[in-house]
Order: C-alpha cells, then sequence, then structure tokens
C-alpha cells in the first residue's frame, strides 16, 4: 500500500506505568515511527540513555526534559510546551517528568529499538504500582541503561 492512515480511534496502544503510548505508524523505508505519548500529572522517566536517537513534539501541556552531563554538573531542566520539539541525541542520558497539573501529550519520532522496548513492556492497562524488576528486565534485553540517582 503506497498511502496508509491511523484514524484517531485506531494505532495499537499500550501503557508504560502511567504513561499511554499509541503507535500510529511507521515512515516507509527508515525504520522510524511515530508515537503519541500521554503523560499525566506527576508520572514520567527515571534518568536513563539508550542507543536510540528521540524527537519529541509537544502538542498540549507542560514537560520537563531533564540531560545529566558527565561527571558532577548538576542537571540541566528544559521546559517545553506546546509547540516545542525536543531533540534528543543517542546515549544522551535523559529523563521526562509531568510536573503540572495538566496532562502533557506529545508525539515521538523513535527509531526501532524503543518502538521494540515499549511493545515488550507496554501493559493493556495503566500500572498504579510498575513492575520494576519486569521493567528492569525489558530495559536490559533492549540495551537501555539506567542512570544511578543523582546526589
Amino acid at each position: 500500500m503506497e498511502i496508509d492512515m491511523t484514524a484517531p480511534q485506531d494505532g495499537e496502544a499500550v501503557w508504560v506505568a502511567a504513561d499511554r503510548i499509541r503507535f500510529l505508524g511507521g515512515l516507509p523505508g527508515t525504520g522510524a515511527e511515530l508515537v503519541e505519548v500521554e503523560v499525566p500529572p506527576g508520572s514520567g522517566t527515571p534518568p536513563h540513555s539508550h542507543a536510540s536517537a528521540e524527537l519529541f513534539y509537544i502538542l498540549e501541556g507542560a514537560l520537563t526534559l531533564r540531560q545529566f552531563p558527565a561527571g558532577d554538573e548538576p542537571p540541566v531542566t528544559i521546559q517545553a510546551g506546546p509547540g516545542c520539539t525536543l531533540r534528543i541525541a543517542p546515549w544522551q542520558p535523559h529523563g521526562y517528568a509531568n510536573e503540572s497539573g495538566a496532562p502533557v501529550r506529545m508525539l515521538v519520532l523513535l527509531e526501532p529499538g524503543m518502538t521494540a522496548f515499549f511493545r515488550d513492556i507496554g501493559m493493556p492497562a495503566p500500572e498504579a504500582r510498575p513492575d520494576i524488576a519486569r521493567i528492569g528486565a525489558a530495559m536490559d534485553r533492549h540495551g537501555i541503561a539506567m542512570l544511578p540517582p543523582a546526589a
């Protein structure tokens, strides 16, 4: 098929902890896939890094992204609102959080390794208490490195 469409009611959706991830489709010939991520207030990711680059485009809400420099330097905090694009290089240590009182909705362009990770750990409903051991094992399988907690 030369032209394919994912309608608003379509697309595989999974929950990773409290975040809803909907797979919208891939870019033919590249392996890149577009996903929609809904991040409720208080949700986010721990500091981590991975081989895949990422591109975030904020549609709604305010996302806090932290990048973690090497050494003892403090994290760099970036606040991104609607219309902002965030580009994350491969292996750049980072994490995001919704520290606002409203949901964040963003489009994220991902490489195949990250979409495989999300499909691997995705659940059919949000998890009140994520299974950290299950998620950690999946991170190991997909080459995602968790950063140690900040001092």
